[in-house]
């Protein structure tokens, strides 16, 4: 069994404890008279001067007595939170490190993660490993950063978030290169010079840190019970039971931006010093005042009120009140609202930043825990009435973000209609919930705190929604106070268990390491000559089969959601192409009455199908096309979820937060011939990673994470670019008529769009033609009446069949005309039949016939 990043940290920390010269720049903290202690509580070691006050225990809060430099900061240097990152980016580019810009929070470079949980996500797996360049080496970077085991905290400790910026030092050097002590002076001096705390204040902590599938050494920093930072010292390669050491030293410092602005200033919670703006607003807008007397007094010990390390959290209240000279629920009444009013500010924060992002809150995958957030900053408005409108605090805070982020500022009018949309799917939620607390309530159900996670996690059913319509109703129901934690830890479960159970295709032996593909720079490359390296005799769907390997092939394999090619192998048929690993594999099939003669090391004459390979690329560079002009008609925030692309039809699946209008739909299309039409180039190039991602960003990603140092990069210049695999045309022209067919919703946060083109759009449309007219003769009218005998006889089989009525006749009479295309009148009866156009014909032979069935007997 794996271990968890928690066992693996416990092994580097007691590796390093045994000798701490070897792993830790001791050599500086000597130098800069820190000597090395262990905690009389937690048995840590730590490093502090000698003239620090608290010798026998650690920086910790929970050792040393909570956060002790509310009102009485030890900085010298004040920042507000924008002005910390401005001077530290100055302070280190100065001795050497690059700033750069932060990586979007949808962390889509890697198949491992929805979310950016710390700056050095922004570099794994290729830059650690060594595989790609960074950026630039070393550099500092404010990374936002999004995690959701702490929901239930937010607010209430004055320190937890759901999102935050990190501020990242990293480096990725050789281990002739690599400076350890160079790098931990460098956090030193801007704890010392750039924040201004006295030596004396600094508690330095060894430890242990694993995760991303790597691990180190670290070194922790607290002043006055705060942590601010954490530089670890990667070294290891732990994504297998074998460690193995990385090919780079790398440097990973994550320092909570948060936290630096708040040691600074020393207000009673950090969220005042992150987000004063909209902390200022919102005190004015519901008439909340702080009690600064009693928020210093509460917030040294706010951090025992963390929920997940408390094991009676209602006793934790208690024991605070007590230090204060309050009773619990005096406390609560004092410390809740202010909570809840510094939730919304945080929530709306991390859901501004994902939005922009290109994330939705869904109830699957990362957008799940976006719309938990989301829903309960609106339970807290709901529950103490207040008028507050989550888009506008999300302008305050891209107002107040816009000199460190001013990308947020660009999408608000997009953040603005998500979060609309999901406010009107909060108030259906509300209405259905009080339906339900009244069902269970008459039954006499107890609402105990597991039908409260299954409500929530089945129906989105907030609890404070809940709790209020039970108490409406005479019932008390007892909500826990890490209901989110469990929620999120309920989720990943969830999520989990269904990794697990998809199951692995079979692999086949092969004692080849790779096949040289010839299909990347030319589609209409269909002839060509291999050698012939592996052969193994098989089964495919009941019949005998050759799996032949090549040394080099223009045969594509199924993947990347493109369907593969057919074609010919010395005359025998290949009906199937695949790839596992590096190799394609050729499934080719004897022809009746000739001998499967192909023997390894023979030289061969390949031949792909030309209609197929064409009508493929024609989709394939269709989707990029019909994603590109969804993006311009819907929005950024659409993104490819998936697609597919077969010869009769292809499909897309894009992130939206809505269904999409006939109108919108029309105006895709448009906009996708028009591209057509203007026959742009379409270019195709193999670039390293690195310098993809500097020149065209991060939407490259469309299909999610691309393996690889050099990735393939399809260019429609001024359109789109994405990193993709498949066949590609040579210009837009070439992929003929777009012609959407249908869309649908795939699952909350989904649309599909389902099209064709070329061939296939042709044949579409004639398909379309042809059924009209068939539809036509059988109701006996023109084409322009269809829809409105399609619209009589659909009303007299309700009223004879379903209601089983009389009528005067059931002879179709209707002539009235309707203008507009063949495929709009062909929507119109599909949707007065409420079904697919395909299936019309059959629906009006049915209809007919039970009408016809029904008014006789009736008669």
């Amino acid at each position: 069994m794996a271990k968890t990043d928690k066992e693996i940290k416990k092994e580097f920390k007691a590796m390093a404890r045994k000798d701490p010269d070897k792993f830790y720049a001791t050599s500086v903290l000597k130098s800069e008279g820190f000597v090395r202690h262990e905690c009389k509580k937690c048995g840590t070691f730590y490093w502090s001067t000698a003239d620090n006050k608290e010798l026998d225990v650690c920086g910790d809060p929970t050792c040393s007595g909570g956060f002790r430099f509310i009102g009485n900061s030890p900085a010298k240097n004040k920042m507000d939170y924008v002005g910390v990152w401005k001077a530290f980016a100055e302070f280190f580019e100065k001795r050497g490190y690059k700033p750069i810009k932060r990586y979007p929070v949808a962390a889509r470079w890697r198949d491992d993660t929805d979310f950016v949980q710390a700056s050095i996500y922004d570099f794994q797996p290729y830059v650690v490993s060594g595989e790609v360049e960074p950026p630039a080496n070393p550099l500092v970077v404010p990374q936002f950063c999004l995690r959701f085991n702490d929901i239930d905290n937010v607010g209430i400790t004055g320190a937890h978030y759901t999102g935050f910026v990190m501020i990242g030092q990293h480096a990725f050097k050789p281990i002739e290169e690599y400076d350890q002590p160079k790098y931990f002076k460098d956090i030193h001096d801007w704890i010392v010079l750039g924040l201004g705390i006295p030596k004396f204040e600094i508690k330095y902590h060894e430890d242990g840190w694993a995760g991303g599938g790597n691990a180190g050494v670290c070194m922790e920093y607290f002043c006055r019970g705060l942590e601010l930072g954490n530089q670890v010292y990667m070294t290891h390669d732990v994504s297998s039971e074998k460690y193995k050491p990385l090919k780079l030293k790398v440097l990973d410092m994550g320092m909570g931006h948060e936290r630096n602005s708040w040691i600074s200033i020393g207000k009673s919670t950090s969220y005042e010093t992150t987000f004063p703006i909209v902390c200022e607003r919102l005190y004015k807008r519901t008439g909340i005042k702080v009690d600064e007397h009693l928020m210093k007094k509460f917030l040294p010990y706010s951090s025992y009120l963390n929920v997940d390390e408390v094991e009676d959290i209602d006793e934790a209240w208690a024991d605070v009140a007590k230090k204060i000279g309050l009773s619990a629920e005096e406390l609560k009444v004092k410390i809740q609202p202010l909570a809840a009013i510094y939730s919304i500010a945080e929530h709306s924060r991390s859901l501004l930043v994902a939005l922009s992002d290109g994330v939705l809150p869904s109830n699957v995958g990362g957008g799940y825990n976006l719309r938990v957030i989301l829903r309960r900053a609106l339970a807290l408005i709901d529950r103490y009435g207040w008028d507050i409108s989550l888009p506008e605090v999300c302008e305050w805070h891209a107002e107040y973000l816009f000199p460190l982020f001013p990308e947020l500022k660009e999408n608000l009018v997009e953040v603005s209609k998500i979060l609309e949309v999901e406010k009107r799917k909060y108030s259906a939620t509300k209405e259905k919930t009080r339906s339900i607390v009244k069902a269970l309530i008459e039954k006499d159900e107890k609402i105990s705190e597991e039908l409260l996670l299954e409500l929530y996690d089945s129906h989105g059913v907030s609890p404070d929604i809940i709790e209020k319509e039970a108490e409406l109703l005479g019932k008390k129901v007892s909500v826990p106070d890490d209901f989110y934690a469990r929620v999120a830890a309920r989720h990943a479960d969830s999520q989990k268990k269904q990794e697990t159970a998809t199951k692995k295709d079979e692999k086949i032996n092969l004692k080849t390491k790779d096949t040289k593909a010839l299909y990347f720079d030319n589609y209409l490359l269909l002839e060509f000559e291999a050698k012939v390296k592996e052969i193994i005799e098989g089964q495919k769907e009941g019949r005998p089969v050759q799996f032949v390997v090549l040394d080099e092939t223009a045969f594509y394999p199924t993947s990347g959601g493109q369907l593969h090619d057919i074609g010919k192998i010395n005359g025998f048929d290949v009906v199937d192409v695949m790839k596992q690993g590096n190799v394609i594999i050729h499934i080719v099939a004897s022809s009746k009455g000739k001998t499967f003669n192909i023997n390894q090391g023979d030289k061969v004459q390949c031949l792909v199908d030309k209609d197929r390979r064409t009508q493929l690329a024609q989709h394939h560079t269709s989707t990029h096309i019909i994603n590109g002009a969804a993006r311009i008609i819907l929005g950024n925030h659409v993104w490819q979820a998936g697609a597919a692309k077969f010869t009769d039809k292809a499909r897309l699946d894009i992130t939206h937060f809505d269904s999409i209008s006939e109108d919108e739909l029309k105006k895709i299309e448009a906009f996708a011939n028009d591209i057509v039409a203007k026959d742009l180039p379409v270019k195709k190039s193999f670039i390293k990673r690195n310098i993809a991602e500097q020149k065209y960003g991060f939407r490259l990603y469309q299909g999610g994470a691309v393996p690889g140092k050099d990735i393939r990069v399809i260019e429609i210049p001024g359109f789109d670019v994405e990193a993709c695999a498949g066949t590609h045309l040579n210009s837009t022209k070439e992929a003929g008529a777009i012609k959407i067919l249908k869309t649908s919703k795939v699952q909350d946060g989904i649309v599909r769009i389902e099209f064709a083109s070329g061939k296939a759009a042709v044949e579409t449309v004639n398909k379309d033609s042809s059924i009209l007219f068939e539809f036509a003769q059988l109701v006996n009218c023109d084409i322009d009446q269809t829809p409105g005998r399609a619209r009589e006889l659909f009303e007299k089989w309700k009223t004879v069949v379903k209601k089983g009525k009389q009528v005067d006749s059931i002879v179709l009479i209707s002539h009235e005309h309707y203008s507009g295309t063949e495929e709009n009148l062909l929507k119109q009866v599909a949707n007065i039949f409420r079904t697919q156009p395909e299936h019309i014909v059959g629906a009006a032979s049915k209809f007919l016939k039970q009408l016809k069935d029904s008014w006789g007997k009736t008669k």
